[in-house]
């Protein structure tokens, strides 16, 4: 059985076939000068395993491996599955992936093909036992990476949408079963035969469009489990298989994936320089690339919640990561603070994207560890250092379980269901396919602003007990009956339960409720509403003595009609029309409470909502720059994480003597921060008791 590793592993994706001149022995005694404890290797040169069908060149990663090992830096072998060979695309046309029935997505960039095609899994799976056969039993080899960010396209093939008919045959049993749930009465779809069922292409019909989204997920999550039961054929005990998950990819719903291999894997990339500045400057919104201290957080409380337990990233940002027109690589000091925030929220592995700056290619600008000469520069010396505390800290900071003071419901299906139909509207006025995300990360913001940790939960995870005292229910649309009565049993047995705007409209199909809204929760939130409105500009809103606001808080986007039925009104719009309705009501239910947030707050508003509900106890620093997370280690001991994201030297107070990890201080009553700065800390009582 596979147990994460005693120390944080760090290290980088390392192509030693992409360099221009032979530099292995330099490369590995920088990695080892470095601390380097694993790299990455092989994922992504099919062709070089295998120039031509049936002929296999194997040999060359061999002084590579050896290489390492004699450094004691481990490996994590790839199979090369997402980026198909020439040849095989020239001989086998049939597998291209096709965007829309019948179009094909060119071959010329990656994951072009429809990895369900039995001719595509028929050289895959020689490449994989190939590989694995060869180099499994290396000494330095801890685990392997199946494909790579799976998930890119949805596929529209004959076979695809065959085998989806064939599944959803099974799962309704006739099409008049079929024509019921998804109300195909509607613009006359209702189907005689399954062979009436239409491609996706020009499908409008919401209920249609979520089931073909869960089910390219669900190929997805097949064909990873495919590969690692193949992998694991071979693996030798305590080996690890996984798959590096890019979370925004639209064929992907992470719990179920993870459930199938051994450890989370992600990728989170993140905007650099002034854009993890706190106070957060605002800026750009939110794609592959995150952007704010904020959403560095999301990422990790994301990349925790697909397993809830410890995690793996298999790259991050080294320098610049996007197009060579937009290079920002980090100031002083924030490789070192991103790296840590990761692990203080359960990161078990850094690894850089990449080691040595590509010459060629698509990628000649997403910058590795090394620059194009090669020659160890500021980004080298920081993330050696960064290589030495790691080495210090030891097994105090591995596998992590970080605290939390609200918890925070994420649903993937319904994301889908609101990128089919969005209720929000972009700034042009046209649809936001991110409307799910929009909402969520309001109120997740709000929670980060006011120093609140966060465990994000899958509909699937939710506990029977322990579950923080605040839980957090944004735009869960496709809602589940059973999680429902759940979150309104949470309620009743003492937690407060917070929902916004979306929640419980819509059941597993996406289709409107017939219940009062929301659905299933309208009694014990006491509000309900009929109606509701896009919002074209920010909404002043004012609080009561029970939610003091600042003056410039403000509403966005959205407002439901909310009428309360018994609960107490806690903010009102101000304006002619819609100050007849509250933005936000709070009812006692039970031993519990429900506070319904009938809009899109902004982050003034999310922080005041949650600076008011915040549990006893948290410790959260008053200055606008520092963040204070905290966590526990395998061994019981408490680690707290200090943060200062500004230029401005701090000064924080500390509520106990607290030791310093990297340097042995101890501090009594505050901890002095630098620019930039990060402190890891243990409380002094504890280490003095063990």
């Amino acid at each position: 059985m596979f147990e994460l590793p005693r120390r944080v592993l760090f290290g980088a994706a390392y192509y030693h076939e992409y360099q221009p001149c032979d530099r292995l022995k330099d490369d590995l005694d920088l990695m080892a000068e470095a601390r380097f404890s694993v790299i990455r290797v092989g994922e992504s040169v099919w062709s070089t395993w295998e120039p031509e069908n049936g002929r296999f060149d194997l040999d060359w990663l061999q002084p590579i491996l050896d290489g390492a090992h004699e450094r004691g830096i481990s490996v994590i072998l790839g199979t090369p599955t997402y980026a198909v060979p020439p040849w095989l695309a020239r001989q086998y046309p049939e597998i291209a992936g096709e965007s829309r029935t019948g179009e094909r997505i060119g071959w010329g960039a990656r994951q072009e093909v429809d990895f369900t095609h039995p001719a595509f899994r028929f050289h895959a799976e020689r490449i994989i036992r190939r590989i694995t056969e060869r180099y499994a039993d290396h000494p330095a080899v801890i685990g392997y990476q199946v494909d790579n960010e799976p998930g890119l396209h949805l596929f529209h093939n004959h076979g695809v949408f065959q085998r989806f008919t064939d599944e959803l045959r099974e799962q309704y049993g006739d099409v008049e079963t079929l024509n019921r749930e998804w109300g195909l009465v509607y613009w006359s779809h209702r189907l005689s035969t399954w062979a009436d069922l239409w491609t996706p292409d020009g499908n409008a019909q919401p209920q249609y469009d979520l089931a073909w989204r869960r089910f390219q997920a669900r190929l997805t999550t097949e064909f990873i489990a495919w590969q690692a039961d193949i992998v694991r054929e071979y693996a030798l005990p305590g080996q690890f298989v996984t798959t590096c998950i890019s979370y925004d990819r639209q064929g992907v719903e992470d719990d179920r994936l993870t459930d199938r291999l051994d450890v989370t894997a992600g990728n989170p990339y993140y905007t650099m320089q002034d854009a993890l500045a706190l106070p957060d400057p605002g800026g750009a919104g939110q794609n592959w690339t995150t952007n704010g201290t904020w959403a560095l957080y999301r990422s990790a409380d994301r990349m925790y919640s697909s397993r809830q337990e410890p995690f793996l990233v298999t790259e991050t940002n080294a320098q610049a990561i996007s197009g060579p027109w937009d290079n920002r690589p980090a100031y002083d000091g924030q490789w070192r603070q991103a790296a840590w925030a990761l692990i203080s929220r359960g990161a078990s592995m850094i690894e850089y994207w990449h080691w040595h700056t590509l010459h060629f290619g698509t990628e000649t600008y997403w910058g590795g560890i090394l620059p194009h000469n090669g020659r160890p520069g500021r980004v080298y010396r920081e993330l050696a250092a960064l290589g030495g505390e790691l080495e210090k800290a030891g097994d105090l900071v591995a596998s992590l379980t970080p605290d939390a003071d609200v918890a925070f419901l994420y649903d993937g299906p319904s994301k889908w269901a609101l990128q089919g139909q969005p209720p929000l509207a972009g700034p042009d006025g046209g649809p936001d396919g991110r409307s799910y995300e929009r909402i969520f990360d309001a109120f997740y913001r709000g929670a980060f602003d006011a120093g609140l940790q966060a465990r994000v939960l899958h509909p699937g995870q939710l506990p029977d007990a322990d579950l923080p005292p605040l839980l957090v229910v944004p735009a869960y649309y496709a809602a589940d009956d059973t999680v429902l009565d759940r979150l309104r049993a949470y309620a009743e047995a003492g937690g407060h339960l917070v929902l916004g705007p979306r929640t419980g409209y819509g059941d597993t199909e996406a289709r409107a409720r017939t219940d009062l809204q929301p659905g299933r929760l309208a009694e014990a939130a006491g509000v309900t509403y009929d109606e509701f409105s896009n919002l074209g500009d920010p909404l002043p809103v004012t609080g009561t003595e029970s939610l003091p606001l600042p003056a410039d808080a403000h509403a966005l986007h959205w407002a439901d009609g909310l009428q309360p039925q018994g609960a107490e009104t806690l903010a009102a719009y101000v304006h002619p029309h819609f100050g007849r309705w509250p933005a936000v009501t709070t009812h006692r239910h039970g031993a519990g409470r429900v506070t319904y947030v009938g809009t899109v707050p902004d982050p003034v508003f999310a922080r005041a909502l949650f600076d008011r509900y915040a549990p006893e106890g948290a410790w959260r620093p008053a200055h606008p720059s520092v963040t204070a997370t905290s966590a526990t280690a395998r061994d019981g001991r408490r680690v707290r994480f200090l943060h200062n994201w500004s230029w401005e030297e701090v000064s924080v107070p500390v509520p106990t003597a607290l030791r310093e990890v990297l340097s042995e201080t101890v501090y009594g009553d505050a901890v002095p921060l630098g620019p930039w700065d990060v402190k890891v800390l243990v409380e002094e009582a504890v280490l003095t008791d063990s």
